[in-house]
């Protein structure tokens, strides 16, 4: 029989007959662990392939060692002391789910205190009801250890992951999709299946833009598509993988509001660097009041221009030169622009032009004869109409 004082609850330690029975705990670890592991049993279900049965012994032996010490008030090695935090990272890095972690982890309070009850008299167990608290905060002290090291190594597994897919992603890149083992390699990294379909969206880095396709980005992989985003020097960068559920009208879709440029489909991941390419010219033609995406298909003559550079201009002056000056009136100049603008835009037809202008067909005839005169190009020769067709949009994006 033991003599004890009066428990008191709000006691800053356990009661020393607490401490006591936490030692001769200590001594038999091996029969908590026998009472752990069969109460752990339907929670391991879930990741007993993930953790080998040596590490999983050796971790709880040492978790209860650790908790028995702080209840007994016993120093702890250095061993252990870190064991909590160890626990997370390494289960973390096993891909154990947090969940069964931290609920496993929670079974030591009741594994403990039913050690401490089985070797307590009638006297020891009201002096233990007291030190319920401190043998419940030790155990929480170690789940809180697990859980924030297993949330910082999973941040720092997905940066790193997040790390290797751009890095495999500029490799793709670099490689313009010609090395059959890279695109391999880059497929496996960023989940892309190599033969299949993608589309490439491109915006102006920073702010603005290049945001919105951020924002893009996280609708459309919440909604269960495979993408990458990443930015380079010259844009961000949208790649989706297609498929039933996304289609190239659902990555629209999804892109609407977005100014970007957006390349046609392509064909097999060895073919996205040239998509890439392709986008990144759509975006550098970009009016900068645009709504919503601009795909390549309705922009190559944008794009042309742009990529001529200086010699847009030339091209506008040279073949255009003969509007300027005293040749015509300016009305008649731009009534004939007009006219040849429209009919550049329709199918080629005068009848058609005609009626879009609602004039005779005759009238239409006579505008681009007189226009031919003044130019030496005559719109309805097709070679002379592609060459018009450039010239008047390197003039309006120069006027712009």
């Amino acid at each position: 029989m033991h003599v004890h004082s009066q428990p008191d609850p709000l006691a800053a330690a356990p009661h020393p007959r607490a401490a006591e029975l936490a030692v001769e705990c200590l001594t038999s670890i091996d029969s908590l662990l026998g009472d752990w592991l069969e109460a752990v049993r339907p929670l391991r279900e879930n990741y007993a392939d993930s953790v080998p049965d040596d590490d999983f012994r050796e971790t709880a032996v040492q978790a209860f060692e650790l908790l028995l010490r702080t209840v007994a008030e016993l120093p702890v090695p250095a061993q252990l002391a870190g064991i909590s935090e160890r626990t997370g990272e390494r289960r973390a890095r096993q891909g154990v789910p947090l969940d069964s972690l931290l609920a496993a982890a929670r079974l030591d309070f009741r594994v403990v205190w039913a050690a401490l009850l089985a070797r307590a008299d009638d006297e020891d167990k009201v002096l233990l009801v007291a030190s319920a608290y401190h043998v419940w905060e030790a155990v929480e002290a170690h789940v809180t250890g697990i859980m924030t090291a297993y949330q910082r190594t999973v941040l720092e597994m997905g940066r790193q992951r997040e790390d290797e897919r751009r890095l495999w992603f500029d490799r793709l890149l670099e490689s313009e999709g010609r090395n059959p083992t890279v695109v391999r390699d880059a497929g496996l990294a960023l989940g892309f299946v190599p033969a299949g379909r993608f589309l490439c969206a491109a915006a102006p880095p920073g702010p603005g833009p290049g945001e919105d396709l951020h924002g893009a980005a996280a609708a459309l992989r919440s909604s269960g598509a495979t993408l990458q985003r990443q930015t380079v020097s010259s844009a961000a960068l949208l790649v989706v993988q297609l498929g039933p559920r996304v289609t190239e009208e659902t990555v629209l879709a999804g892109l609407e509001g977005v100014p970007c440029g957006v390349s046609p489909v392509a064909d097999g991941l060895a073919s996205v660097p040239r998509a890439v390419e392709l986008a990144t010219a759509a975006v550098r033609a970009l009016p900068e009041s645009a709504p919503g995406p601009l795909r390549l298909a309705d922009a190559w003559l944008d794009v042309l221009v742009n990529r001529a550079g200086h010699f847009a201009a030339h091209l506008a002056d040279d073949v255009l030169g003969g509007l300027t000056g005293d040749a015509a009136p300016p009305a008649e100049t731009e009534r004939l622009l007009h006219t040849v603008r429209v009919h550049l835009a329709g199918s080629g037809s005068i009848a058609e032009t005609a009626r879009a202008l609602y004039c005779h067909r005759n009238t239409v005839q006579q505008r681009f004869t007189r226009f031919c005169e003044l130019t030496g190009r005559d719109i309805r020769r097709p070679e002379d109409a592609a060459l018009l067709a450039l010239a008047l949009r390197a003039r309006e994006n120069g006027d712009g």
